[in-house]
């Protein structure tokens, strides 16, 4: 979620430091100031969660070499360098060797903001995608993505745990939004190739020709490598691969034959194929389907993982009550029966969309999770309904995520918990123990 950015400001003279400060505050930012580079460069490290806005001229380290030390350590971090007027040329050299941008003295205040802003949106995008390349690249963080404890989930993580350790390709199958794309990350980073390349491609996103020339090449200029070439060693998922030409599937049948066994490259195939009456063997060449179906994977839909159901709302309720900087809606028992017998069509997805809309009613003080889930059902094709499920497996799953949530918005503290739920020490000892909730989570 979005969080405040920091503006660390470095300059030697304490009244240029406050009045930038001060201007920066009153425009919404977190500011930090330093006296020094030398001071500044013992707190600002890779992965800082802000940007620099840095004097030219200061006694000792000066800003070209603050800048040049700064950009060791972390070559994106946007650095805003403030000159002196007719230092024009130190100014050119300084967005030479890497300055974001510089402000000449004296400066308009209001170039400086929106100065800011644009550095900060710029490193807000930088450390998002450090952030989703580490989580990408880590197969335990992917699989506690795989939010859940469901008899169906818990199959799903075997299967990840187990295929990804073969060498065969795969084909992932499974309704729209269930989170096929998440598996296949998933299965690449907990693999013997999880340090070797990973390439996706959408066979649906592109005309034939264009397609072709994406998997097999010939490369064009901006694409050094097609796609075959850029994930040799690692992984090749090729999403909607019910899209593939007759031509295009027969041409990869011939680079899986040619790769030989094990293949040198992985391919991973996710069928999003929802049209009635057909399977993925309809459509692909029996020979193809053989060989990219040597292991299957089948993603559950949202409305066979029972309470997992409540678990995915309640946890998506409160980032988006962060982001939205306003509570979570507290779910009734009525809405949880609800939420579990809902349908749900666009399973995961859809799950994310009405967690979204019930944090934006509850800022405003209006609607139900009743209204949302009715105008879903409205909208949407006619789907299959979640099985009839007696009364004593509802209450279970609106006292477990009752239970999770009160444990998560006291973090952790028993005695709260008691006091809010009023409960004995005992019964709520009794009730985690059976829901397999630990205290240890929560801190």
């Amino acid at each position: 979620m979005s969080k405040v950015m920091k503006i660390a400001i470095v300059d030697d003279e304490k009244d240029m430091r406050h009045s930038i400060s001060q201007w920066l505050a009153l425009s919404g930012f977190d500011t930090e100031t330093f006296a020094s580079a030398e001071e500044a460069l013992k707190k600002i490290g890779a992965d800082y969660p802000g940007v620099v806005v840095s004097d030219i001229k200061m006694p000792g380290m000066d800003g070209m070499q603050l800048l040049k030390k700064l950009k060791g350590v972390d070559g994106s971090l946007p650095v805003i360098m403030i000159t002196g007027h007719g230092d024009v040329p130190m100014a050119v050299e300084a967005m030479r060797i890497g300055a974001f941008d510089f402000l000449e003295k004296p400066f308009n205040p209001d170039r400086m903001t929106a100065l800011a802003k644009r550095a900060t949106q710029a490193r807000r995008l930088t450390l998002d995608s450090r952030v989703l390349r580490r989580e990408l690249s880590d197969g335990s963080a992917l699989i506690k993505k795989l939010i859940g404890q469901s008899p169906a989930m818990q199959r799903l993580k075997e299967d990840i745990l187990d295929l990804g350790q073969a060498d065969g390709h795969v084909l992932i199958e499974g309704e729209t939004g269930t989170g096929k794309t998440l598996v296949a990350h998933a299965l690449h980073a907990v693999g013997a190739r999880a340090s070797k390349p990973f390439v996706l491609l959408s066979c649906a996103a592109y005309d034939e020709e264009t397609l072709s020339r994406k998997i097999f090449g010939p490369a064009q200029d901006d694409e050094p490598l097609p796609a075959i070439g850029k994930a040799r060693g690692g992984t090749l998922v090729l999403e909607d691969i019910e899209a593939l030409s007759p031509q295009l599937q027969s041409r990869l049948l011939t680079e899986i034959n040619a790769q030989g066994t094990p293949a040198e490259t992985r391919i991973v195939a996710i069928c999003n194929l929802q049209e009635h009456n057909k399977t993925i063997e309809d459509v692909l060449r029996a020979d193809l389907f053989y060989r990219l179906a040597a292991l299957r994977v089948v993603v559950p839909p949202l409305r066979q993982r029972g309470e997992d159901i409540l678990v995915l709302f309640a946890r998506l309720g409160e980032q988006f009550a962060d982001e939205y900087g306003c509570d979570a809606p507290e779910v009734t028992a009525q809405e949880a029966a609800q939420l579990l017998q809902a349908p749900w069509p666009g399973n995961v997805r859809q799950l994310i969309n009405v967690a979204e809309r019930a944090v934006l009613q509850n800022r405003r003080g209006t609607g139900s999770i009743a209204s949302l889930l009715m105008a879903d059902v409205e909208e949407a094709k006619p789907a299959m309904t979640t099985e009839g499920k007696p009364l004593k497996e509802f209450v279970e799953a609106f006292e477990r995520m009752l239970i999770d949530n009160t444990m998560r918005r006291h973090r952790g503290s028993i005695v709260s918990v008691m006091e809010e739920l009023c409960l004995p020490r005992r019964t709520l000892n009794e009730k985690m123990a059976k829901y397999g909730l630990q205290r240890s989570d929560y801190l």
